[in-house]
């Protein structure tokens, strides 16, 4: 299947030969649906915590905190092309439709409007504005969505990576240090960095406070091969291999590689304006401070099996608390392996039809039954009507508990399902090609992870999918 120049590719590539006949294998394969049970919901997989709860978990966290090493993980890669694709259909081909007239007819209600008006070409028409945006001026369509004026502010307008420096300050510090980790795409990076030394002093004289800002890459041994419709393998013009990036599920290696006790993960584009962050602070304080609860019980319930304690009160704390189905006659080598595993609490908000995988009751190969979050590809088509049920979808809030009862911490690459992926069609110089994407950060990649879902108000949840989202109230 290879030649020796392919396999000097592969190799440089971070990858082996082996693995690509996995991918390969995956194609031709294809991935098997999800094992899905049912929808979870409140009082079944769905949590909806009492406000004196709430306050509680509020109270344990912050007096936890100095105490831990705290990262907000943030994935910020790519250019923005999706927030613009509206835009450039109208300024490549003349199509216009409403989201066009929307945006021109409020252009200035925009908090970009005063970098695009100083840009703009005198006399400039509905076209050429557009063009200014994506294009030539703000150049937001090379742009990622981190580097996009999103709200306007009486002491000047702020870009996306601003509000995650705000968010940070107010609930992602310890002992005075707000340490947020982006992950970027190359050739973005200097992009970051310039904002970021630009505004950082004023931030850390603001919230008295230090920011330790770090940055990774998607790394190339975690692409995958690019296969024909007939799965051979795909040749470029020059007879090499093509390889992509295989989406955000190859970020666990960068998440696996943060040095933390806790971790809160959030988009690059949800985020909301001062005036309306209080439940987001308030929110990601409650989900952490019940990660903090459930991950010490669990430590304690692990050192109370080694001390050969009954199996009764561990299995109870394992079903009622970490929301995982045992099968029937479980030993003690069962139990701890459940204990065992990287720990998260998923904010779960209403579902109110935003795009968003749901929570579900999954068949696992051990005979438990736990909760993942599951996007439609993953699903049987005949058990659609299960995610049109799911009263919840998750927005990407999670906070993560990494490290394990021994003071060490857990390698993430061994607790995804290889077993889960994406296939699409896409094409490359013309021709037609089959990618593949590893399994969803929040999906496949932490499948094997003890997963807790709570229900949180949907306010904490403010995405800009395309530009006009940023006239929705919570950006304004």
């Amino acid at each position: 299947m290879f030649n020796e120049k392919d396999l000097q590719q592969i190799e440089k590539h971070g990858l082996t030969a082996e693995a690509v006949a996995r991918q390969i294998e995956n194609f031709r394969r294809g991935f098997p649906f999800l094992r899905v049970v049912r929808a979870a919901s409140p009082g079944d997989g769905v949590r909806v915590m009492e406000p004196a709860e709430a306050d509680a978990a509020v109270r344990r966290y912050d007096e936890a905190a100095d105490g831990l090493r705290v990262v907000k993980f943030v994935p910020a890669s790519g250019a923005a092309t999706r927030m613009f694709k509206e835009l450039f259909e109208f300024v490549n081909d003349g199509k216009r439709g409403k989201g066009i007239d929307t945006l021109v007819d409020n252009i200035e209600k925009f908090a970009f409007w005063p970098e695009l008006r100083a840009v703009l070409p005198p006399g400039a028409d509905d076209k050429a504005l557009v063009a200014s945006i994506v294009g030539e001026g703000l150049d937001y369509g090379s742009k990622p969505k981190g580097l996009v004026t999103f709200h306007a502010y009486a002491e000047g307008a702020r870009k996306a990576v601003e509000e995650h420096l705000v968010e940070g300050a107010a609930y992602a510090a310890s002992n005075g240090t707000a340490r947020i980790h982006f992950t970027v795409s190359p050739e973005h990076r200097a992009g970051f960095e310039q904002l970021l030394a630009e505004k950082i002093p004023f931030y850390e004289e603001r919230f008295g406070i230090r920011y330790d800002i770090s940055f990774s890459v998607q790394k190339p041994a975690t692409d995958t091969i690019a296969v024909t419709p007939d799965n051979e393998p795909f040749r470029q013009d020059d007879g090499t291999l093509l390889f992509r990036p295989a989406g955000h599920g190859a970020l666990i290696e960068n998440l696996s590689e943060i040095d933390a006790d806790l971790i809160f993960i959030k988009n690059i584009d949800n985020v909301t304006t001062d005036a309306r962050r209080g439940d987001t602070i308030r929110y990601k304080k409650v989900l952490a401070g019940e990660l903090l609860r459930l991950q010490q019980r669990a430590f304690e319930y692990l050192r109370a099996l080694d001390e050969g304690a009954g199996l009764e009160p561990v299995a109870a704390f394992i079903e009622k608390e970490l929301c995982v189905k045992l099968p029937e006659g479980c030993d003690a080598a069962l139990l701890r392996a459940v204990l065992d595993r990287p720990i998260r609490v998923c904010g779960m908000v209403r579902n109110e039809g935003e795009p968003g995988g749901g929570p579900f009751w999954v068949a696992n190969p051990d005979g438990t039954e736990s909760l993942q979050i599951a996007e439609s590809s993953q699903i049987d088509p005949k058990d659609l009507p299960l995610m049109q049920s799911a009263t919840h979808f998750n927005p990407v809030d999670l906070v993560c508990g990494v490290g394990d009862s021994r003071g060490g911490k857990f390698d993430l690459r061994n607790y995804t399902d290889p077993s889960t992926g994406f296939i699409s069609n896409k094409s490359a110089g013309g021709r037609d090609l089959r990618a593949q994407e590893l399994p969803g950060l929040w999906n496949g990649a932490m499948a094997r992870w003890n997963t807790v879902f709570v229900d949180v108000p949907i306010t904490t949840f403010s995405p800009v999918k395309v530009v006009q989202d940023l006239l929705r109230p919570q950006h304004q």
